[in-house]
């Protein structure tokens, strides 16, 4: 049976957007549709380049167009709430890329207003789809490594400073938490679960937003996850889940090729290698297509209370770390 086609819009063209498309452009229940923007330019040079056949100078002119199905949206941290919004109230899909919002208030009235207006909502996170990150889970669920006793995650590149750069701009949500150490947080939500203490601390430049973080988790069980993110030193991207009969370590380039090994004690290491097509980012698209065809506003593998769970915890760091973004803590 052929599946149901569905129009994608795109809410602010850029690198993420771009990379999403790829991914979009592998399957066969995707229509190119069209392209929002503050800049009608930008827009049109984006749906040229990528097939889209609509192009609009505006956000409002995208969600009021009644042909769009799903809007993916990539706007900076600081006016995902704001988008989310708007493309709700006119009752579109919405996969919004992380960091949903700026704090867990706009998270919970994102949602509210999705459920009062039934229509899907769904955080863009990246790990929870990848074959990687699902081959883990089954090894631990098997129960052969036993249970989890550390997980150590970092996520760490050099980047130049600039003050106007949204990584350094308060404005925007600048600072590595939400931009990258957010992945770190979400390996151990997803493999550990909430934490019952938070510890961090945070290094800060002359723009109030901090360049590096360390934090620590503990659990009530004597668990405990530490977790590093930065933009001041080339740390990489991995996950080590330390368990009682053996450990995981994944890792991640740039390009998102994936590399597990398992190191059960008394045995040989166990390696797998993936480089996904699309950078992985249709399975995000394929989740969001197949909950519309069953009728669902909201996903299985990233429920609105993952969502939930996810930006208190990030709140709580801030709190912890002293970071602060003025008029939205």
């Amino acid at each position: 049976m052929m599946k149901k086609k569905y129009k994608w819009g795109i809410l602010a063209p850029g690198k993420m957007s771009a990379k999403f498309t790829r991914g979009l452009q592998l399957l066969e229940n995707v229509e190119l549709y069209a392209v929002g923007s503050r800049d009608i330019q930008r827009a049109r040079q984006f749906a040229e380049e990528f097939g889209f056949q609509k192009s609009y100078g505006s956000y409002e002119e995208l969600t009021e167009d009644k042909e769009v199905d799903i809007i993916y949206i990539a706007s900076p941290h600081s006016h995902h709430f704001e988008h989310t919004m708007l493309c709700l109230k006119n009752k579109k899909a919405v996969i919004c890329e992380k960091a949903f919002a700026m704090n867990s208030h706009e998270v919970e009235e994102m949602i509210s207003e999705a459920t009062r207006q039934k229509v899907f909502l769904m955080e863009a996170l990246w790990p929870p789809f990848q074959p990687m990150y699902i081959k883990a889970k089954k090894i631990l669920n098997d129960g052969e490594t036993g249970k989890i006793i550390h997980l150590n995650a970092r996520f760490g590149f050099q980047a130049p400073f600039n003050p106007t750069d949204r990584k350094f701009n308060l404005a925007l949500g600048g600072g590595s938490l939400l931009d990258i150490g957010i992945y770190a947080v979400i390996d151990a939500l997803y493999f550990i679960g909430v934490p019952d203490e938070i510890c961090a601390k945070a290094d800060f430049t002359s723009t109030g937003s901090e360049i590096s973080i360390s934090i620590i988790f503990g659990y009530k069980d004597g668990r405990m996850a530490t977790l590093y993110s930065s933009f001041r030193t080339a740390a990489g991207i991995g996950c080590d889940l330390l368990c009682e009969n053996g450990n995981l370590f994944f890792s991640r380039e740039r390009d998102m090729s994936q590399q597990l090994i398992v190191a059960f004690n008394g045995k040989e290491p166990e390696k797998y290698s993936l480089l996904p097509e699309g950078m992985g980012y249709q399975f995000e698209a394929m989740e969001v297509m197949k909950c519309l065809d069953e009728g669902k506003i909201q996903s299985e593998i990233v429920p609105h209370s993952f969502s939930i769970d996810l930006m208190k915890t990030l709140d709580r760091i801030r709190r912890a770390s002293g970071i602060v973004l003025p008029g939205r803590n």
